[in-house]
């Protein structure tokens, strides 16, 4: 993390003194696939009724910082937190974890009268901690890698004020979750749970610009 804070400001020290920061907070649906998830949780905890199908929703939280170094280029960094639960339909079982996906991102940017259009992608560190209570709780973490593409539209409500609306593509791989040396697996291949997912995004929010 502190490597891309190093990186975004020695590209916002290369742009024009005027550039414009834009100070982004949404939050969203991810719709996403996650095999080994959907595989782990069916296989060992069938829910009859409540399956988890090959698509499922998450809820999504971001904050995100842009400098725009040109009229049609910017660069930013995102945190967002990517929250994810199942308990199953008349037992005591329940795991959910959180993701965190800082990200950093360039963006070509289309501005006009009262409204602005970014498109951009970018890459990041993933993390996830995950808890799973069965008779009793247990916690596992994952680390990894992920990327992303992304569409942003802002129209002006008021000065220095825009409504956000994104969409994203992402591609998340945090790997297995472990705690030391205890993992999950799921199968009699003992294939261990990893949270890899592709997932399609959808956030509203409010964009400042500074």
């Amino acid at each position: 993390m502190k490597r891309m804070m190093i990186l975004f400001f020695v590209l916002a020290s290369l742009g024009k003194v005027s550039a414009q920061w834009d100070l982004n907070f949404a939050m969203g649906l991810d719709f996403k696939s996650s095999p080994s998830f959907r595989d782990y949780v069916n296989m060992n905890y069938p829910s009859p009724g409540n399956p988890v199908t090959t698509f499922k929703s998450s809820v999504g939280f971001s904050t995100e910082v842009d400098y725009k170094i040109h009229d049609n280029l910017a660069i930013g960094i995102e945190y967002n937190l990517q929250i994810d639960s199942y308990a199953a339909n008349g037992s005591a079982y329940e795991i959910s974890y959180n993701q965190h996906r800082p990200s950093i991102i360039a963006y070509y940017v289309l501005p006009g009268y009262g409204y602005q259009f970014k498109f951009g992608g970018g890459l990041g560190f993933r993390y996830v901690a995950l808890s799973e209570r069965v008779d009793i709780s247990r916690n596992y973490y994952a680390s990894g890698v992920g990327f992303l593409l992304r569409a942003i539209g802002n129209t002006l409500l008021s000065k220095d004020f825009y409504a956000l609306i994104g969409v994203d593509l992402r591609y998340d791989l945090p790997g297995e979750v472990s705690n030391g040396d205890l993992n999950l697996p799921y199968n009699a291949n003992r294939e261990k749970l990893n949270l890899n997912s592709i997932s399609i995004g959808i956030y509203l929010g409010i964009t400042l610009t500074l």
